[in-house]
């Protein structure tokens, strides 16, 4: 009897000793996935939050010089792609004018966001018009890069564009009218990550610039330039010669001004109906 008694006493220790020991292996299996959880979580926030740093130090980097050749927030260019060289605009100032076309010379200027598809779609469809416009030395395109369409969720192509435009106006701005061509011949769409700076670089020295723009565009050299150069024409503060005076600010891209005066185009936009403008405005100039 004594020795069956011992033998259930044994069993019974034995069943609360492994009972224990699961409880401790339980126990330590829940810190251990509750630990894997955590640094899961901690790995996706760091992730969101240098993502979130990236694009913060992207869109409010302290405005610098401007760029060379964009005085007046733009650069102009004529014919062969030659662009009229300015000064860089100091931080804080107000944009400069470009000189005045001679008055046979008809000013074409837009306000342009190279993520904006309406943009996209105005300049796939005028492009060819305005390179013959410009190659027979009857009209000039000044172009001013935007950064309206920059969103929340870290997506600031619209910013590296516009700084990747500003490289090429600085270091080679003859070759700034086919990069810009070629920024919305491969234009991205709306609400994507867009080109990455290797592709803007490259689309950058296919234009013509040297391979020395790589680190303007890697460094987001004239992002604060960008910045302010939005909010100025967001504000009102734009340097266009002969400037309309229903021309009060940028309400949104693609704004296109032909000889100052703001010109509205019915969508689906056609390039007749743009070329009919210039016509028009280049008759009454005369």
């Amino acid at each position: 009897m004594n020795a069956a008694r011992d033998d259930r006493s044994k069993a019974r220790e034995a069943a609360r000793d492994k009972a224990k020991a699961m409880r401790i292996a339980g126990s330590a299996r829940e810190k251990r996935n509750r630990l894997f959880l955590q640094l899961g979580l901690g790995a996706v926030a760091l992730l969101v939050i240098g993502t979130l740093v990236a694009v913060v130090s992207t869109a409010f980097k302290p405005e610098g010089p401007g760029p060379l050749n964009m005085a007046s927030d733009g650069i102009r260019v004529g014919q062969n792609g030659v662009a009229v060289t300015t000064p860089a605009l100091e931080p804080g100032k107000s944009p400069v004018a470009t000189p005045p076309n001679s008055a046979d010379v008809v000013d074409i200027t837009i306000f342009v966001d190279y993520m904006c598809p309406y943009c996209g779609s105005f300049e796939t469809t005028n492009m060819a018009t305005i390179d013959e416009l410009l190659s027979r030395g009857v009209a000039t395109l000044e172009v001013h890069p935007m950064a309206f369409v920059n969103t929340a969720q870290g997506l600031d192509y619209s910013t590296r564009a516009a700084n990747a435009a500003a490289c090429v106006a600085n270091y080679a701005p003859n070759s700034f009218l086919k990069f810009h061509n070629a920024l919305f011949t491969n234009q991205p769409v709306e609400n994507t990550p867009g080109l990455s700076d290797e592709d803007l670089i490259n689309l950058a020295k296919q234009a013509g610039a040297a391979s020395t723009i790589s680190s303007c565009i890697d460094d987001n050299e004239f992002g604060g330039w960008v910045s302010a150069a939005t909010l100025r024409a967001q504000n009102g503060d734009i340097a266009v010669n002969n400037r309309d005076a229903s021309f009060d600010k940028v309400h949104g891209t693609p704004t296109i001004l032909i000889n100052g005066k703001p010109v509205e185009f019915a969508q689906p936009y056609n390039s007749q109906d743009f070329l009919n403008a210039v016509l028009s405005a280049a008759s009454k100039s005369q």
